[in-house]
């Protein structure tokens, strides 16, 4: 049974991220939603963990910083994270891409969308 309150769309966003007990990385964003993401990282993340997660937006937009995420789940390489906190400015952005996304799914070029040339 799926529990998310937020349809999810998948993306391909570079994101870093740490934490305060010392975990660090980079990671691949797969999917976005207004309260949580899908990332694949080589570091391994346990879930319970928060995290501070930077997401390098595509294009002009910029880098989405996330105050407060915490992994909901870990299997493999993949996490599902849910946001916790951002400040104001940022969450409107966040509801921005989302919006975008939402409205342009079919609009993107072929090598803009997930998977492409992989």
């Amino acid at each position: 049974m799926d529990q998310r309150q937020q349809p999810r769309f998948p993306v391909r966003f570079h994101s870093s991220f740490s934490s305060v007990n010392l975990v660090q990385g980079d990671g691949t964003l797969v999917d976005l939603s207004l309260r949580g993401c899908g990332l694949v990282s080589s570091v391994a993340l346990l879930p319970g963990t928060t995290v501070h997660l930077h997401i390098h937006m595509e294009g002009n937009k910029g880098l989405l910083t996330i105050g407060q995420a915490v992994v909901r789940w870990c299997r493999n390489s993949r996490a599902g994270l849910e946001f916790l906190s951002l400040q104001p400015d940022e969450w409107a952005r966040l509801q921005d891409v989302v919006k975008e996304l939402d409205r342009h799914p079919y609009e993107r070029s072929d090598e803009d969308r997930p998977g492409a040339g992989t």
